[in-house]
């Protein structure tokens, strides 16, 4: 049979079908009339509010980069970049496995252990990231191990992480319950909006545009946004799942949710290991020029959360169902969906990416080699789909935590092999190579463990194959 056929239908005709039908196909996303259409409207909500953020973020940053100069700048990545990792350590794994354990118990119809775990997961990680807060100052003060410059900064930046890690913790809550907007707009559109609020009314009173000043703004829109999450979760919690007994079975969290706090450790080393020792090696001016270049060009992976994130609790609900014809289908049907958005943002962001970094200055040009490095890995990567959200939602937790920590490894070893080699250069190639090699073996894990091949080639193979 020709190509230009399939099942005696031509491409046109299809075209033209697919065409006709495109309004009805809309209409039926928006009105989630299925776990298909529902998780397809999630993840255009997921990816809507990433890259409403997306575009935040860049404002924020760029007006960070411009009033406080490259160096003050670097500085500012050095400690958030911190911030970010403990903060999203404090939740030792269970704002992933929420999502997971929280369906399962709405399937099997217990409502105590889903009032368990959400509020013994928020006080969890609440309470650790104070810790991690409180020692990391007693660490600072005790042994000062950064120079100067940085101490005051780092200070301050800790004050964030105890809210940081309870947004971090309500994301995964949200997500278990399919509440989209909830989960992702406070953490990534209201946030960095306060954040550049702040920074505006600083910059305003004449208020220095340093390091600490933009640390103190952080304090500022991770407290506010963390509060007002909270608040507004309890409101729809409580009309979820009411009021009650609570059930808790930390024991059974706890067990499985140490493998994702491996891989959650373990991703944090994979998007900051390079910055890290960077930083170890080379300027902040430098810092400054790799974050810019790597972040623009991570825009990328916005896809990769969006869909990983919409369809992970779709996945654990079928799990539940024991309905693996659908769940092989939906697995595949998200690899598209990260792929082929993957690549088109891929692409123009290459054609914008010189005058992407030029609004964050001039200097920030001398990056751009960085970003054409970078897209190899994460196009590798998207065309794999989330195959670790799968793995994870499927009880397969180890196996993933075993190649994240892997990645980790490899990535930290890489980057302190090439970076006093070959600098910007060096951490590029060091983080698209892994990403290629992690991209491999958790494709390798789901075909062996759960029989199911998500690689978008080999859907195109056996597609043209069956026409």
């Amino acid at each position: 049979m020709s190509h230009a056929t399939v099942l005696g239908i031509s491409t046109p005709a299809m075209l033209w079908l697919a065409v006709r039908e495109l309004p009805s196909q809309i209409l039926a996303v928006l009105e989630g009339k299925n776990d298909r259409h529902r998780a397809q409207r999630d993840a255009v909500t997921a990816f809507s509010v990433r890259c409403a953020s997306a575009a935040l973020l860049y404002l924020s940053q760029i007006a960070l980069a411009r009033w406080m100069g490259s160096y003050e700048y670097g500085i500012y990545v050095f400690v958030w970049t911190w911030v970010m990792i403990l903060g999203g350590l404090a939740d030792l794994g269970l704002g992933v496995a929420t999502i997971r354990f929280v369906p399962h118990y709405r399937e099997s119809g217990d409502p105590a252990l889903v009032r368990g775990i959400v509020r013994g997961s928020r006080w969890l990680s609440l309470g650790v990231g104070t810790l991690i807060a409180f020692g990391g100052v007693a660490l600072l003060y005790a042994f000062e191990p950064l120079d100067g410059p940085f101490m005051l900064p780092a200070y301050l930046a800790l004050v964030c992480v105890p809210l940081y890690a309870l947004t971090w913790v309500q994301d995964g809550i949200g997500k278990a319950f399919a509440w989209m907007g909830l989960s992702l707009v406070p953490g990534y559109i209201v946030r960095p909006a306060l954040l550049l609020i702040a920074m505006i009314v600083a910059h305003a009173i004449g208020l220095p545009m340093e390091a600490k000043t933009a640390a103190a703004a952080a304090i500022i829109a991770t407290w506010v946004t963390g509060v007002l999450q909270t608040v507004l979760m309890d409101v729809r919690l409580k009309e979820a799942i009411g009021s009650g007994t609570y059930r808790y079975e930390f024991p059974v969290w706890l067990k499985a949710s140490w493998p994702l706090l491996a891989t959650n450790a373990s991703e944090f080393a994979l998007q900051s290991a390079d910055v890290l020792i960077i930083s170890h090696y080379m300027t902040p001016t430098d810092v400054a020029i790799y974050f810019a270049a790597a972040k623009t060009m991570s825009l990328i992976l916005f896809v990769h959360y969006a869909v990983g994130s919409s369809v992970a609790n779709h996945f654990a609900a079928l799990a539940a169902r024991g309905d693996r014809v659908e769940l092989d289908k939906f697995a595949r049907d998200a690899a598209h969906w990260t792929f082929w958005p993957s690549l088109a943002a891929g692409c123009a962001l290459l054609a914008l990416g010189l005058p992407l970094l030029w609004l964050f200055g001039p200097q920030f040009t001398s990056g751009y080699p960085v970003m054409l490095i970078l897209v190899v890995g994460f196009l590798f990567r998207a065309s794999m789909g989330p195959t670790e959200f799968l793995l994870n939602m499927m009880g397969k937790q180890r196996i993933s935590a075993a190649v994240q920590v892997t990645m980790a490894l490899a990535a930290v070893a890489l980057n302190f092999l090439l970076v006093p080699y070959y600098g910007l250069i060096g951490a590029a190639v060091a983080s698209s190579s892994v990403l290629v090699v992690g991209a491999l073996m958790n494709n390798y894990a789901v075909s062996r463990t759960l029989g199911i091949e998500v690689a978008v080639w080999s859907n195109l193979f056996k597609g043209k194959q069956a026409g």
